[in-house]
């Protein structure tokens, strides 16, 4: 369905100026501000087409189409029951399994998350990632439906009120058992995909914290406070102690094949409920198996 916001004007906004009340009220960007002023009817005040530089007063009614204007052309619907775990007119919250892929890539007939996420969304709306999982890591993910609601939560996710933690089995027993890694990550000399640990590379920073450790692997917990590509494979890698399964920074493991790392809880303050949300995904079976009965 369209996206259609309907706000009152309160006290504290009277005099102000549509654009304000549209950039600091309802955290609509200075690109979508543009898009809006070009189809005729996308704001309005008390039921009539305006300007943004027009006045608002008490009791006013400002109503915004902030929907995408435009179906997304390029991401063919692809039916696939992606497990749901929180869904509201502007985001969705899904435990994602791994060996799916987050975007289309090279072969239009491979199914991504944005694939099944079309068909189920419909015509009407474009899903939007905002935290990104790698293709072999599983776990809480969280779609956006529409680019305004996307570009609110990439606000949230950089302004620390968006926490993640990752559960992961890495090779051997970290030493001490809790710990910050703040080394720096860039490219590989030539590559464009490869990461590494270099002094000239983008800041970054990991913790990490030993909940279980077995005869030659750990269970760890991760919290990465930062955004890097990699950046959780690279860090644990860097300290000696790469994932399981890691064939890019480690090694293959016959007992998993795929990267042992499943974004385990995301908790975010949610900007138009003005509250805090949190979700949890359970392990899968895979990484399951590599751990204790009594542990699962």
């Amino acid at each position: 369905m369209p996206r259609i916001l309907s706000l009152q004007i309160k006290a504290a906004w009277n005099g102000s100026k549509i654009k304000d009340v549209l950039s600091k009220r309802l955290f609509v960007s200075d690109t979508l501000c543009s898009k809006l002023k070009q189809k005729t009817g996308s704001i309005l005040l008390n039921g009539e087409p305006v300007y943004v530089t027009r006045s608002v007063h008490t009791g006013d009614v400002l109503t915004v189409a902030v929907h995408d204007f435009q179906k997304d052309s390029k991401i063919l619907p692809m039916p696939y029951p992606l497990p749901i775990l929180y869904e509201d007119a502007d985001l969705i919250v899904l435990d994602k399994p791994s060996g799916i892929s987050i975007h289309p890539a090279r072969d239009p007939n491979e199914l991504t998350v944005e694939n099944a996420l079309a068909a189920y969304l419909g015509p009407d709306e474009n899903p939007h990632p905002v935290n990104r999982l790698d293709k072999g890591t599983s776990g809480v993910m969280c779609v956006a439906k529409s680019g305004w609601a996307h570009s609110w939560m990439k606000t949230v996710q950089h302004t620390g009120q968006m926490e993640k933690t990752y559960l992961a089995i890495c090779e051997g027993h970290p030493s001490p058992p809790t710990g910050c890694i703040t080394s720096p990550i860039g490219f590989m000399e030539g590559s464009g995909y490869f990461r590494e640990i270099r002094q000239d590379g983008a800041a970054c920073c990991s913790t990490y914290q030993v909940l279980e450790s077995l005869e030659d692997r750990s269970l760890v917990q991760l919290s990465p406070k930062t955004g890097r590509m990699h950046q959780l494979r690279v860090h644990m890698a860097s300290i000696g102690h790469p994932l399981l399964g890691d064939w890019l920074y480690g090694k293959n493991d016959d007992r998993i094949l795929r990267v042992a790392l499943h974004s385990y809880q995301l908790t975010f303050v949610h900007p138009l409920l003005q509250k805090e949300l949190s979700f949890t995904a359970p392990l899968p079976l895979d990484m399951q198996r590599l751990l204790p009965p009594k542990m699962n």
